[in-house]
C-alpha cells in the first residue's frame, strides 16, 4: 500500500511540475534545498528542465548540486545552451569542472565556447556568482538570502521579473536601512546602464564613469542578467592592459589587426585565396558540363548570372545571421538543425517570390513559357541551398575551430555557384524539349 502511495505521489508531484512550473519555481525559492531536494530527485530530467527554466540561478545551482551527477548531467543536456550556462555561472568553479567532466563533449564544448568571452570584453571581466532577487521578496527575506549566500562584496541587490530578465536594483545602503517588511520593489530604481559579455571594456569604462555606478549589470540577447563588472575589477584589468599595451608596440600580435604587417596578412589570408581559385575552377567545370546546351540556348548564357547573384545575395543573408548568432551566443554548433531548417524554409518562401518576379520578366523579355519555367524552378532550388549553405558554413567552421569570418564567405560564394549553375544548366537541359 505504501508502495502504491509513493508512486501516486511522485506521479502527482511530477504533474503539477509540468503544468505549473512558474508556480513551483516560485516555492521552491522560498524553502531550504534541503527540503525540495528528496521531491526533486525522484524527477527525470525532462520534468525537472522547465522549473530549471524559471529558477534563479543561485537557487538552480544549489539544487542542481543536490542531485545525483547522472540526473544533473541529464538536466544540463536538456536546457538550452543559454539556459545551462546561466546555471553554470552560479556554481563554483570546481562544481563546474566536475560537471564538465561527466558532460557529453559535444554539449561541454558548447558551454566552454559560450563562456569563452574575447579579451578586453564585459564577459571576462564580470562576477557570475551573483545573487538575484525577485522584486515582491521583502527586505528580511533579502537579507537573509545574502546571508546564506555570503556575498561580501555586493554593492547593489539586482531584481528579475518572472522570466529572470532584469528590471531594477537595490543599493546595500537602501536595503539595510530599510523596513523589514517593505517590498524591494518599494525601494529598487531603474537600472542607468547595462551591457552585454561582447561590449568592450572601454565601453564599460566609459558607462562606470558617465552614470557613477560601482558595478554594471551584464546581459544576455534575451535580457535575462549574466553577470556584473565591478568597477575594482575593471580599474585591475585597465592597468594590466596598459602594461601588455606597452609590451605590443615593438611586437607582432598573434592575431591580424587592422595595422599588422604585410607579410603577416599575407600569410593568414593567401591560403584561403589559393583555396578560392580551386573553388573557382570546380564552378567553372559545372558550367563547362553544359557547355553544349549553352551553345545550343544562347539565352541561358544571359540568365545563369541572374540565377547566380540572387542565390549568393540569399546566402550571405543567411551566413550574416548566422555568424551574428554565433558571435552575440545566440546560438551554438549544437543547434545547427534548427538553424538550417529556419534557412531552407527562408529560402524557399523567398525563393518562390523571386521566382514569380523573375518569370513574369523573362516571360516579357523572351516570350518562352519554357524559359520561364526553368528559371523559376532554379531560382527556387538554388535559394534554397544557398539559405542551407549560409547556414551550415559558419556552424561547421566554428566546429573545426576556423575562424567563420575569414573562410566562410569563399566557401559560400562557391556553392552558391555551383548551386545556382548546376540547378538552372540542369534543369534547361532536361526540359531542352519546351526551351
Amino acid at each position: 500500500m505504501t508502495g502504491n502511495l509513493d508512486a501516486a505521489t511522485v506521479k502527482l508531484e511530477r504533474r503539477f511540475l509540468l503544468d505549473f512550473p512558474w508556480e513551483a519555481a516560485r516555492r521552491i525559492e522560498t524553502l531550504p534545498t534541503t527540503e525540495t531536494a528528496p521531491t526533486l530527485v525522484r524527477q527525470p530530467a525532462d520534468v525537472l528542465a522547465p522549473l530549471w527554466r524559471m529558477l534563479l540561478p543561485e537557487t538552480a545551482a544549489r539544487l542542481l548540486k543536490r542531485l545525483p551527477d547522472d540526473l544533473a548531467c541529464a538536466l544540463l543536456a536538456e536546457l538550452r545552451p543559454g539556459e545551462a550556462l546561466r546555471v553554470f555561472n552560479a556554481l563554483k568553479p570546481a562544481d563546474r569542472d566536475r560537471y564538465l567532466a561527466a558532460l557529453d563533449p559535444a554539449i561541454a564544448d558548447d558551454l566552454k565556447r559560450l563562456g569563452d568571452f574575447p579579451e578586453g570584453s564585459a564577459g571576462r571581466l564580470m562576477v557570475t556568482d551573483i545573487a538575484q532577487f525577485r522584486a515582491a521578496m521583502t527586505a528580511k527575506q533579502a537579507l537573509a538570502a545574502l546571508r546564506r549566500a555570503r556575498a561580501k562584496t555586493a554593492r547593489s541587490l539586482f531584481l528579475v521579473d518572472d522570466d529572470n530578465r532584469l528590471t531594477g536594483k537595490v543599493g546595500i545602503q537602501d536595503l539595510a536601512v530599510a523596513d523589514p517588511a517593505a517590498k524591494l520593489a518599494d525601494i529598487a530604481t531603474p537600472v542607468l546602464a547595462y551591457v552585454s559579455p561582447l561590449t568592450s571594456q572601454e565601453e564599460v569604462a566609459d558607462l562606470l564613469e558617465q552614470h557613477r555606478l560601482v558595478d554594471l549589470p551584464v546581459v544576455d540577447h534575451d535580457g535575462q542578467l549574466m553577470g556584473v563588472v565591478q568597477h575594482s575589477t575593471l580599474i585591475g584589468a585597465l592597468q594590466a592592459d596598459a602594461s601588455v599595451d606597452i609590451q605590443t608596440m615593438v611586437g607582432a600580435s598573434k592575431d591580424e589587426r587592422a595595422l599588422s604587417k604585410p607579410l603577416f596578412a599575407v600569410r593568414k589570408r593567401l591560403p584561403w585565396l589559393q583555396i578560392n581559385l580551386l573553388t573557382a575552377f570546380m564552378a567553372a567545370a559545372v558550367v563547362g558540363l553544359f557547355e553544349g546546351t549553352i551553345a545550343k540556348f544562347t539565352a541561358l548564357a544571359v540568365l545563369l548570372p541572374v540565377v547566380a547573384g540572387q542565390s549568393g545575395n540569399a546566402g550571405a543573408q543567411a551566413l550574416a545571421v548566422t555568424m551574428r548568432g554565433l558571435a552575440l551566443r545566440e546560438i551554438t554548433p549544437r543547434q545547427w538543425f534548427a538553424v538550417t531548417f529556419k534557412e531552407a524554409n527562408v529560402g524557399l518562401v523567398n525563393g518562390i517570390a523571386v521566382a514569380a518576379t523573375c518569370g513574369i520578366g523573362v516571360y516579357f523579355w523572351s516570350g518562352s513559357l519554357g524559359l520561364v519555367l526553368v528559371i523559376s524552378i532554379s531560382m527556387v532550388l538554388a535559394m534554397v541551398a544557398a539559405g542551407l549553405a549560409g547556414a551550415v558554413v559558419p556552424v561547421v567552421l566554428t566546429k573545426l575551430g576556423q575562424d567563420p569570418a575569414v573562410a566562410s564567405s569563399i566557401i559560400l560564394t562557391t556553392v552558391t555557384d555551383i548551386a545556382g549553375f548546376f540547378s538552372f544548366l540542369g534543369i534547361a537541359t532536361i526540359l531542352s524539349g519546351l526551351l
